[in-house]
């Protein structure tokens, strides 16, 4: 019986279901997860969906008003997790997950723990929307507009729309293939990509300005803190992005921005070619891809800046 025949058994047994992903859900956590839940409803199931926060751009994505902060109920009979590496990252919400009867894991991250009891996980594919679809089709479950839409949102936003290096041909076909179906690249692309809240414009005009090049400009470095976050009534959501503007320099082989947050703060790293920043994020607890990841410190800014620096340096 291969994986795909197992989480279709799961999926039949299962009378309440619960879809849950990463911490600082990003547009492929949040379509993933929103294609799966709007797939099992229209299969007949009850599910839930729980994001207790999540960046207000994605609020057109069908299905996001029935997204919950919590849930009363104490024991699922099926969690599904999608596009979170390891259990500790489940948004604070790994008891749903731990409790439930049985547990699937659907992934792309190669430092994925395999902590669920049934695992399907693919390294290769950029976005996790991409694994979602294999696993759509293969259950036979109709992929309507309002799925391919929440779909191809996870698909841009994980591959920078098309341009990350972790692009495979099929990518491009499965975009054709929900194309076809009419949904609207463009509209999609325009909303995650090139539209910025006021608050995030702000957050990073004060991190541009505050840009370091160190290590000969292999390094890129910026941060902000939670004054800067108040002072511009920023939102969940409004830091996204700000790591990129250090990755585009010419020259910069790796971009580091710390956000301060109430615990410590959080770190997101980008590499251009040769870095592997997964691994740099694993030495702190964090992980994700070789040239995206990011992990959290309980420390100040600067003794953060200084441990993550150490270990860049030795890889450069």
């Amino acid at each position: 019986m291969s994986t795909l025949d197992n989480i279709l058994e799961e999926i039949n047994k299962a009378e309440s279901i619960v879809i849950l992903t990463h911490e600082n859900p990003d547009g492929d956590a949040i379509g993933t997860g929103l294609a799966l839940y709007n797939a099992l409803k229209q299969y007949g199931k009850n599910v839930d969906i729980i994001i207790p926060e999540y960046p207000r751009i994605f609020e057109f994505l069908p299905g996001t008003d029935e997204i919950k902060k919590e849930s009363d109920v104490e024991k699922y009979d099926l969690a599904i997790s999608v596009d979170c590496a390891t259990i500790k990252m489940l948004n604070g919400f790994a008891n749903y997950f731990e409790n439930a009867k049985s547990r699937i894991s659907i992934d792309h991250h190669s430092t994925n723990t395999m902590f669920g009891d049934i695992n399907y996980v693919n390294p290769e594919a950029p976005a996790c929307a991409q694994v979602l679809i294999v696993v759509l089709e293969y259950l036979k479950m109709d992929i309507n507009k309002d799925i391919g839409t929440c779909l191809l949102t996870g698909i841009i936003t994980d591959t920078g729309g098309f341009k990350y290096s972790g692009v495979t041909a099929e990518t491009f076909e499965f975009a054709a293939w929900l194309l076809n179906k009419g949904i609207n690249v463009s509209k999609i692309y325009k909303k995650v990509l090139q539209t910025k809240t006021r608050a995030n414009f702000e957050l990073s005009r004060i991190a541009a300005d505050r840009l370091e090049f160190l290590e000969d400009g292999k390094v890129a470095f910026t941060y902000i803190t939670k004054e800067d976050e108040e002072k511009v009534g920023a939102g969940n959501g409004d830091h996204e992005g700000i790591v990129e503007t250090g990755r585009d320099v010419e020259g910069v082989e790796v971009s580091i921005f710390i956000r301060q947050t109430d615990k410590g703060c959080k770190i997101s790293m980008r590499s251009n070619q040769y870095v592997n920043v997964s691994d740099v994020c694993l030495l702190f607890g964090g992980g994700g891809h070789i040239r995206a990841a990011g992990a959290s410190m309980q420390c100040t800014i600067e003794q953060a800046k200084e441990k993550i620096l150490r270990q860049v340096k030795s890889v450069l």
